[in-house]
């Protein structure tokens, strides 16, 4: 099977079994899925959503947060990966986002990764979900189901990965196929036993071939 048919085979599956795939963030403005994502770092979402209720209740906007005591937003984001930083980078986060891009959440890669804790795996998540464009943001899920998949190959770094899927996957596709690959590696594709016998891309899966 070439590169190009296994792709095409994983955007045939995805497009008619899941049409719709969406980000599990719990979000209603580009202000908190950017507080999201940056709290997202090595944690869940299920665990980002339990802390952002309460948090985006009491810091309902940037001006809120980017005034806010960094110890009081580590009480309400404690129960996450690396609270300390991450409390420190939500603050700066959105004292920049007030003060240097006007209220306005930048949808440009390189003026994402100007502010705090924004790496170019969560901003290429934001220009993706929010400005719907061909980004391709590569975490743990997808850097693994991608190579499993045989959709990435010897690929070491999550740039690596990134550049190998937007060279094949159609431009329009690419925002949905983020999703795809994260939702089918946090349910099917897991990371330490893989669910195959419940899995339906089989069939031109890298991993798979090996196996039998």
């Amino acid at each position: 099977m070439t590169i190009k048919e296994r792709y095409q085979h994983f955007i045939d599956y995805f497009s008619k079994h899941q049409p719709i795939a969406e980000t599990e963030l719990n979000y209603s403005n580009p202000y908190e899925l950017l507080v999201a994502v940056i709290l997202s770092a090595q944690c869940t979402d299920k665990r980002v959503n339990m802390v952002t209720k309460d948090l985006f209740e009491r810091f309902p906007n940037a001006n809120e947060l980017a005034i806010a005591d960094v110890e009081e937003v580590f009480e309400y984001i404690r129960s996450v990966s690396y609270p300390n930083n991450k409390a420190k980078h939500i603050v700066g986060m959105a004292n920049m986002l007030v003060n240097d891009f006007n209220n306005v959440v930048p949808s440009e890669i390189d003026e994402l990764q100007k502010m705090p804790g924004v790496g170019r795996k969560t901003a290429n998540v934001i220009a993706s979900v929010i400005y719907s464009k061909p980004a391709m943001a590569v975490d743990t899920h997808v850097f693994r189901v991608a190579e499993r998949l045989g959709l990435t190959t010897n690929a070491k770094t999550p740039l690596a990965a990134e550049k190998q899927l937007v060279k094949y996957l159609p431009e329009e596709v690419i925002p949905i196929a983020h999703h795809w690959l994260i939702l089918h590696g946090r349910y099917i594709c897991v990371a330490r036993k893989p669910k195959c016998d419940k899995c339906e891309i089989t069939h031109f899966c890298k991993y798979y071939s090996k196996l039998k």
